[in-house]
């Protein structure tokens, strides 16, 4: 396996200590990563040692990590019409924030939830209003980066133009903390063709918000079908999406620089799957781009 340290990586493990995050990516042959900074399924909010910040610091510089994300918690949901929930979510963001400028973090990644009540706009509104809330709260370089969703019944943020629309409604200087992540498997089953046009993907991204502020990839294959808007992720390769798509991402100049980051399945061995992919999607490269 070759252990050449690019612009590839994937979420590993936080067990036993988020300090031990580092090397499990550096085991991957990988110098980006994604993380939960806490239980994902849990409301209770977690202290950070002071000691831990450092050891994760240090493992951070001492291996060469280029990029480092969290991915905040899927008990949030910056889009209910709820009021109590909103708030709870509106802190519980928050929280995330914090843990990630306290460790360093470049980015959060966040969902941005679900309209319970239909009324998408609203929706909207309110994920601005949260992550603006926690920009101002949290100040620093760590950066805010919504993930488009596969667009599932009441879910916001399934559309390019709904990610444009809350990232126009975060007030500047804010704003420039706000960047997006594409998901793959989301964006094929949400209906947008990266095997028959992915020019035209991107076409669409850059007449939405521009592909400047594609700050990173969820690089995953999708078990269901294209536009069945159901999130079922595939081993690359392994799903409806196919290869080629992947091959053109892999060969695409303006994303190299991009973090790319599996959500892949990690089956019995999640260090041996994650290195398959991981191999997998390098093989993919042009002479050229290696």
């Amino acid at each position: 396996m070759s252990t050449t340290l690019d612009e590839l990586g994937a979420h590993v493990s936080v067990a036993r200590g988020v300090d031990r995050a580092p090397a499990r990516a550096s085991q991957i042959g990988a110098r980006v990563f994604q993380i939960f900074t806490k239980q994902p399924n849990r409301w209770a909010e977690p202290t950070l040692e002071d000691e831990v910040v450092t050891r994760f610091r240090s493992e951070v510089a001492r291996l060469g990590i280029g990029f480092t994300t969290s991915h905040d918690s899927y008990l949030i949901n910056l889009g209910s019409p709820d009021p109590a929930l909103w708030r709870r979510s509106a802190a519980c963001f928050r929280g995330e924030v914090e843990r990630a400028a306290r460790l360093g973090l470049d980015a959060v990644v966040t969902h941005p939830g679900n309209a319970t009540d239909g009324d998408r706009e609203g929706g909207i509104e309110r994920n601005a209003r949260a992550i603006a809330a926690a920009l101002v709260a949290v100040p620093g370089r760590t950066r805010i980066l919504l993930e488009l969703t596969a667009g599932a019944g009441t879910s916001v943020g399934g559309t390019f133009e709904e990610l444009a629309s809350i990232v126009e409604g975060i007030p500047e200087p804010h704003r420039s903390r706000v960047g997006v992540c594409i998901d793959t498997c989301h964006a094929w089953v949400a209906g947008y063709d990266l095997a028959g046009d992915f020019d035209g993907v991107w076409t669409h991204v850059d007449d939405s918000f521009g592909t400047q502020r594609v700050e990173l990839f969820h690089l995953n294959d999708a078990r269901t079908p294209f536009g069945s808007r159901l999130d079922r992720h595939a081993n690359i390769g392994e799903g409806t999406i196919g290869l080629e798509p992947f091959r053109r991402l892999m060969n695409e100049v303006r994303f190299k620089p991009v973090p790319k980051i599996l959500e892949t399945p990690k089956g019995e061995d999640g260090v041996t799957a994650d290195r398959m992919n991981l191999r997998l999607l390098r093989s993919l490269r042009s002479a050229e781009n290696r």
